[in-house]
């Protein structure tokens, strides 16, 4: 039995891959895991949320509640245009807009409605549970309390200048309890809430859409690593050289293999979204062009990359533990796994560099967000860049790891 444990032992610590898969992958998931949830020894409470603001009114009011709120270290407040703040909002820039719309000191003083608007981006709705009783505790600010105390010290000194001072104290505390009283059930404390998309018909869910695109783009990655590996299963069989035996050169093998993976991309992509028309109604008829273009693209991003895992190795083990570890840590930080919005900052930068994050993203473009084409196509132009990066890197380096040992 010794015998045994130890040959298996000794098997197992020669054999790279399997370490690799045991011990740095898990290591690497729950790194990735923990900054995405925000770990590392701090609580999800300190981090910072953005929030953009519009001051209509551009009252003393106005910029008191601007001052508390930019107070508040755990928010990162920017004052801009509303229609510069829609559009980023819209675009999934900033959980949400913050309008204080003219008329807002008025009604404050006065202990009507307030006329304050946030406007958010459904798909980020926990950043805005988190801002909205900040907010709202803001709005009354004690710039308002200040000034009804004032005016209401000044009528009393006109009116009665010989009142008690505990009196006039008194009736002073309960004005302003009456106020606030007022404002409260006038609807001052009731912000209005206005999601940016608005009420649409045949609205895909935010988290249907997350569901389908990121299991989609992970699920891909993987299958195109099979089709590359497969270069090396080919090499290693002897099949490649049989192939350079015909008139066919190296670059017409790996150029025959990069479309065939191309085309698989393409009808798995089709399939998995007419699957979710069928069975969970995604609409897929927001945007058919937009639609077509990226995938397309995130096909052509995909395949490329698949192709690149094969051809910066040298066996077919090396392959497939080196496009596990990649894959899975890239469909980590670019959104596949955990929805990208409950990241902290530093991990949506991060994002960038995946190709998950850009291909979501415009998926989320499309079908969520019903942005014009224009605004889609930077992540179009940008998923077909690293397409043909891929392919340039694959070519040099089939002809290198592959063609060379042959």
């Amino acid at each position: 039995m010794i015998r045994l444990f130890l040959k298996d032992l000794k098997v197992f610590l020669k054999d790279r891959r399997a370490i690799l898969l045991t011990f740095l992958l898990p290591i690497a998931l729950i790194t990735l895991f923990a900054l995405a949830y925000g770990g590392m020894g701090k609580s999800s409470s300190s981090r910072s949320i953005s929030l953009l603001l519009s001051d209509l009114d551009s009252s003393d009011a106005s910029r008191a509640v601007i001052r508390d709120l930019d107070s508040v270290d755990a928010l990162n407040l920017r004052l801009c245009d509303s229609a510069e703040g829609l559009n980023l909002v819209k675009h999934g820039d900033y959980p949400a807009l913050l309008i204080l719309h003219a008329g807002f000191e008025d009604s404050l003083l006065e202990g009507k409605a307030l006329p304050a608007e946030l406007l958010y981006d459904e798909l980020r709705e926990m950043e805005v549970g988190l801002l909205q009783p900040l907010i709202i505790s803001k709005l009354f600010s004690s710039f308002g309390k200040d000034m009804i105390s004032e005016r209401i010290e000044d009528y009393l000194k006109k009116k009665f200048p010989n009142l008690d001072p505990a009196m006039r104290e008194k009736i002073l505390k309960d004005a302003l309890s009456d106020n606030e009283m007022a404002a409260s059930e006038s609807g001052t404390s009731a912000l209005k809430l206005s999601p940016v998309q608005g009420e649409r018909e045949d609205e895909n869910s935010p988290g249907l859409v997350q569901a389908v695109a990121g299991t989609a783009i992970m699920m891909l990655l993987f299958s195109v690593a099979g089709l590359g590996s497969s270069l090396l299963e080919e090499k290693e069989s002897g099949t490649i050289a049989r192939l350079l035996l015909a008139p066919l050169s190296g670059s017409s093998i790996l150029y025959g293999k990069m479309l065939s993976a191309y085309f698989i991309s393409i009808i798995q992509l089709l399939a998995m979204f007419l699957f979710s028309n069928l069975v969970f109604g995604l609409n897929l008829s927001t945007n058919i062009p937009a639609l077509i273009l990226m995938i397309a693209a995130t096909a052509f991003a995909v395949s490329s990359f698949g192709i690149f895992l094969a051809a910066i190795s040298k066996t077919r083990q090396q392959a497939q533990g080196l496009s596990t570890l990649i894959i899975l840590i890239m469909s980590a930080i670019g959104g596949s796994m955990i929805p990208l919005f409950i990241m902290p900052p530093i991990m949506q930068k991060v994002a960038y560099f995946s190709v998950n994050y850009w291909s979501i993203q415009g998926f989320y473009d499309i079908f969520w967000r019903n942005l014009p084409f224009t605004d889609i196509l930077p992540r179009i132009v940008v998923l077909t860049g690293i397409g043909l990066l891929m392919t340039l890197l694959s070519i040099r380096l089939f002809r290198k790891n592959i063609l060379k040992l042959i």
